[in-house]
């Protein structure tokens, strides 16, 4: 019963100082105590409060403290997730593929797992840039649910999958149209078959077939002439492909024009190949 009354005073103690520290702007007064009892309660408070950065910097002034107790996993968290809603997830991202290492045991490890893959969420960027944060948002995000299929989460993460899916898609789609829009048919020939390769299911693919398709029929068109006749039976390939996959497509009559023209050739082609096969029949006959 005394041990009770005491814990009961101490407790009490401790909120009264807090208070009255924190009601004189002891903010810095906390942080050069050596009290980590007090700097470990004042942390949490500032972190109920949304004053992450206080928070953080009193965490991590008490981490070595703690280290080995049963607190140790609590303050790893808390100081990680300080970081996250301050927007900082390069560090809150490295905080927390530590903590999901070491302490596989923790109550906080669902949730630092899925603040670890919402990092790179938050940090994948727009399509036109680099999409390694990308990827690995997604990876981080699958991992999350193979560990929590059950999470009430799962919906939000799948949505979250979709969206990171798309920039991928849109990342392949502009870098593959880059080559068709500066004149590099050749090169954009095997960029966009790449993209389609890569993300069969892209909702770019029935525009990239058919850039494939104009970029096989420029080069045709702009090629020497011993060159054309292999361009323009590989361009009707590319067209055969596409009026086949998307025979209603909007871009159909501008790929029936390409067709025809590539016919013409090809019949001209023909044609004068056989007559210069006759002449030199008729020559070699003299």
């Amino acid at each position: 019963m005394e041990r009770m009354s005491r814990k009961i005073l101490y407790r009490a103690a401790l909120l009264c100082t807090l208070a009255v520290l924190c009601s004189c702007g002891g903010y810095n007064q906390i942080l050069k105590s050596r009290d980590s009892e007090l700097k470990y309660r004042t942390a949490l408070e500032y972190f109920d409060q949304k004053k992450y950065q206080k928070a953080a910097n009193l965490f991590s002034d008490v981490a070595e403290d703690f280290a080995g107790t049963m607190r140790e996993d609590t303050v790893v968290f808390f100081t990680a997730a300080s970081f996250y809603f301050m927007g900082d997830h390069d560090t809150s991202g490295s905080l927390f593929d530590d903590f999901r290492r070491r302490y596989g045991r923790s109550p906080f490890l669902e949730e630092a797992e899925y603040m670890y893959a919402m990092g790179y969420y938050y940090s994948s960027p727009a399509p036109e840039r680099d999409q390694t944060n990308t990827t690995l948002a997604l990876m981080a995000i699958d991992t999350y649910l193979e560990r929590y299929p059950n999470s009430d989460k799962r919906e939000e993460m799948l949505a979250r999958i979709g969206e990171l899916t798309q920039k991928l898609h849109d990342k392949a789609y502009l870098n593959a149209k880059t080559y068709y829009d500066t004149g590099k048919y050749k090169a954009a020939v095997v960029a966009l078959k790449n993209a389609i390769d890569r993300y069969p299911e892209s909702n770019h693919r029935e525009e990239l077939m058919f850039l494939v398709l104009k970029s096989g029929f420029e080069l045709a068109e702009n090629s020497i002439v011993i060159l054309q006749r292999d361009r323009y039976q590989k361009a009707l390939d590319y067209y055969y492909s596409f009026a086949s996959e998307y025979p209603e497509s909007r871009y159909i009559k501008e790929a029936d024009k390409m067709e025809r023209k590539a016919q013409q050739f090809l019949t001209r082609f023909s044609e004068d190949e056989n007559a210069n096969s006759t002449e030199n029949s008729n020559t070699d006959g003299d």
